[in-house]
C-alpha cells in the first residue's frame, strides 16, 4: 500500500474500526474508546502516518519544550552516545514544534545534580528525560514533577517508586546473571576466583550498578555456590595510587579467573591495566560498545562486552515523551531493550550494521 496517498478508508479497514472512528482520532473530536484509540495509533504508526497527525495536533503556533537530565557526555563515552540519542530525537521533532533542551551535571558530583535539577524544574518544561544514576538525591524532585503535572521518563536506571511515566533501558539484574552465565562457560570448568570490579562510583546511591552485582552474585548461588569465590572491588579513580596497588594485589592471586566490569568507561580502563600488566589470560566481562572496548575486544584482551545501546535509550525516551504530549499516547511502562552480547565474532557485524 502506498501510505503517501493512504485514505481514512484504508486506515479504518487495517485498524479494525469505523471510518469515523479514525476520523475522531485524527481530528482530535468527539470520544474514542481506549481500545479503538490504540489500534487507530498503531496503525497510525506501522503506515509513519503519524507526521501528518501531529500537524494537525499541534495546529499553529503550539510547541513543547523537554528538558533533558543527564550526565555530562564530555566525562564519559556513554553519556556521549546518549547525547547523541537526544540529540537525534530533537532532529526529527523539531519542525513539529519539539525542542529539547539538554541539562548536564557532573558525573561524579551529586551536588551538582541538585542544582541541575533544580533549574530543570524551574524552567517548568512541558516534559522531562532522565537518567537518575544518584538514587537519594532523585527521589525528591520526582515528587515536584508530579506535583507541577510535568511528566518524565527514565531511561538506563529504573527507580520503581519514581512513578515515571515510562522506563527505558535493560533488566539490569538479568544483565548481572548474563554477565555471570558467560563468565562460567568461559571457565571450562576451572573453579577459583572472580571478582566484580567499579570504578570510582558512590555503590551506596547507585542502584543500576547494585543490581547487576546482585544478578552477578545470584547466578553462581544458584548454579555452582561453591566452585567460585565472588570478590567485589570498589575501586578509587584510576588516578588515585590506591587504584593500581588494589588491582596488582588482585591479579597477582593465581586463583583469580576472570573479571566482570559494571560500567562501560572502567572496561576499557581495566582492560588497558590487564595489558600493561600481561594478564590477558583473565577473562574480561564489561559493558557497550564504545570506541575503547572495540579496540581492546578487537585486540582480544576482552572476551565479551553486553551492548546497552544508550543512544536508542535516550532517542526512544524523547519519542515516548513527545507521544504522550502531542498524541496523548501512553508509553509502554517499561520497554526493555535487549541484552545483546558482542564478542570478537560477531562484532564486526554490529559495527557494519550501525545500531550501537
Amino acid at each position: 500500500m502506498n501510505t503517501k496517498n493512504i485514505r481514512i478508508k484504508d486506515i479504518a479497514q487495517l485498524a479494525g474500526v469505523s471510518v469515523g472512528t479514525v476520523d475522531r482520532v485524527l481530528h482530535n473530536r468527539g470520544r474514542v474508546s481506549e481500545d479503538a484509540l490504540k489500534k487507530v495509533l498503531s496503525v497510525l504508526d506501522q503506515i509513519d502516518y503519524k507526521p501528518n497527525l501531529i500537524a494537525r495536533t499541534l495546529g499553529a503556533n503550539k510547541t513543547y519544550r523537554i528538558a533533558a537530565l543527564v550526565p555530562n557526555p564530555d566525562q564519559d563515552p556513554y553519556w556521549a552516545s546518549s547525547k547523541s540519542g537526544i540529540s537525534q530525537a530533537e532532529a526529527e521533532w523539531l519542525r513539529y514544534g519539539v525542542t529539547v533542551q539538554p541539562f548536564f551535571f557532573n558525573l561524579y558530583d551529586k551536588n551538582t545534580f541538585t542544582e541541575v535539577a533544580r533549574r530543570v524544574t524551574d524552567s517548568e518544561p512541558d516534559g522531562i528525560l532522565v537518567a537518575p544514576i544518584f538514587y537519594h538525591e532523585t527521589l525528591p524532585f520526582f515528587e515536584e514533577f508530579r506535583e507541577r503535572g510535568i511528566p518524565y521518563v527514565l531511561f538506563n536506571t529504573n527507580i520503581h517508586e519514581g512513578q515515571p511515566l515510562s522506563f527505558i533501558g535493560q533488566d539490569l539484574y538479568q544483565s548481572g546473571r548474563l554477565g555471570a552465565e558467560l563468565m562460567h562457560l568461559s571457565q571450562n570448568g576451572q573453579a577459583g576466583i572472580l571478582a566484580v570490579l567499579h570504578v570510582n562510583e558512590d555503590l551506596g546511591n547507585s542502584v543500576h550498578l547494585a543490581e547487576k552485582e546482585k544478578g552477578f552474585r545470584e547466578y553462581f548461588d544458584d548454579k555452582n555456590p561453591n566452585a567460585f569465590e565472588i570478590r567485589t572491588l570498589n575501586l578509587t579513580s584510576p588516578n588515585n595510587p590506591a587504584f593500581e596497588k588494589e588491582l596488582l594485589e588482585l591479579i597477582g592471586n593465581n586463583k583469580v579467573r576472570g573479571l566482570f566490569i559494571s560500567t562501560s568507561k572502567a572496561t576499557a580502563i581495566i582492560a588497558a591495566f590487564l595489558e600493561k600488566h600481561r594478564r590477558t589470560d583473565l577473562k574480561l566481562i564489561g559493558y557497550d560498545m564504545l570506541e575503547e572496548n572495540i579496540f581492546y575486544m578487537k585486540k582480544g584482551v576482552i572476551d565479551f562486552l553486553i551492548n546497552q545501546n544508550p543512544k536508542r535509550q535516550a532517542f526512544l525516551g524523547i519519542n515516548h515523551l513527545v507521544g504522550q504530549l502531542i498524541l496523548h499516547k501512553n508509553p509502554p511502562a517499561n520497554e526493555l531493550l535487549p541484552l545483546e552480547i558482542i564478542s570478537r565474532e560477531n562484532l564486526a557485524s554490529y559495527l557494519s550494521s550501525g545500531i550501537h
